[in-house]
């Protein structure tokens, strides 16, 4: 495995493909990611070359005997059917959240990657954040009593990006990071189609009954802030703490560990770990989805 390259395709050249192709390019010296090369990219639109990067067709992509993975840095919506393509040309693959946006898609995908023995790995870049990684510390241990996690940002297209529980799977997975399993209680939406504005309110419970509120809110002008509270029985956490920035971007970082995974070098207990995360996120997602597109109870 020391000397072993892998072979790498990035498909789709928006916002997170570009830092992709950057990163494949420029890995970080003595890291894991030294053990990827990249092949080219895959794109719609005819780009020719990106730097010293080469448009590859998707068929080549599939095809070649070098290119031994994949990052998959579509639309959301195109993410199940662009796994599965890879999965089945037995490549292994990396992709940007959420994985799906259907929880059983990814449940069926998880157990391909698993018979084919490839690395499915999905990116969750907000758990490296170096503002989070301190309050991870900082709650660790602490009794909560309730707490909230606020998102505003601007407008998605949701024929694209999907439900906002699945666009916004990040703040879920920080919620089940911070304080283990949750169940959701209930969750509403409210859309104001005329001013292109959507609030997402979602009331979850730990496991020891203490509840948490995630709100998803998105609108024009709306500017793109994370805000939280969260009150333990030794006081309120308001904001973030600081934190000083880490030397290595954070679509790095998850390219080291999608490395270290093809050169098996995470434990058994963090993969296990991890996919459990990520599916149960997903799960949540499709059930919030779920009570937010329920019709209105009309009461009799």
């Amino acid at each position: 495995q020391i000397n072993k390259m892998f072979g790498t395709v990035v498909i789709g050249v928006g916002i997170a493909g570009s830092i992709r192709i950057r990163d494949l390019m420029n890995p970080m010296p003595s890291s894991p990611s030294e053990h990827l090369k990249l092949f080219g990219f895959v794109s719609r639109r005819s780009l020719g070359s990106i730097n010293e990067a080469k448009q590859v067709s998707l068929e080549d992509a599939l095809r070649s005997k070098e290119v031994h993975a994949a990052f998959i840095s579509t639309e959301n919506r195109s993410h199940e059917e662009t796994i599965r393509m890879f999965l089945e040309a037995g490549k292994h693959v990396l992709v940007e959240y959420p994985m799906t946006l259907s929880a059983k898609a990814a449940r069926e995908l998880w157990e391909m990657a698993e018979q084919k023995g490839k690395v499915l790995h999905v990116e969750h870049i907000e758990l490296m954040i170096e503002e989070y990684k301190q309050l991870k510390k900082d709650v660790a241990g602490k009794d909560l009593v309730k707490g909230t996690v606020h998102f505003t940002g601007s407008v998605l297209d949701e024929n694209k990006t999907g439900f906002p529980a699945f666009s916004g799977i990040a703040r879920l997975t920080w919620l089940i990071d911070l304080f283990g399993d949750l169940t959701v209680t209930s969750a509403t939406r409210e859309k104001q189609k005329d001013k292109n504005y959507s609030r997402m309110t979602v009331h979850l419970q730990t496991a020891n009954n203490k509840p948490l509120t995630w709100i998803e809110e998105r609108g024009p002008g709306l500017k793109r802030e994370k805000k939280i509270n969260f009150c333990f029985t030794s006081g309120c956490v308001e904001s973030f703490p600081q934190a000083p920035r880490s030397s290595v971007g954070l679509f790095m970082q998850d390219q080291n560990l999608f490395a270290k995974k093809l050169l098996g070098q995470v434990s058994k207990e963090e993969l296990a770990a991890e996919k459990w995360r990520i599916l149960r996120c997903l799960d949540l997602a499709e059930v919030i989805q779920q009570h937010c597109e329920q019709p209105e109870k009309t009461s009799s």
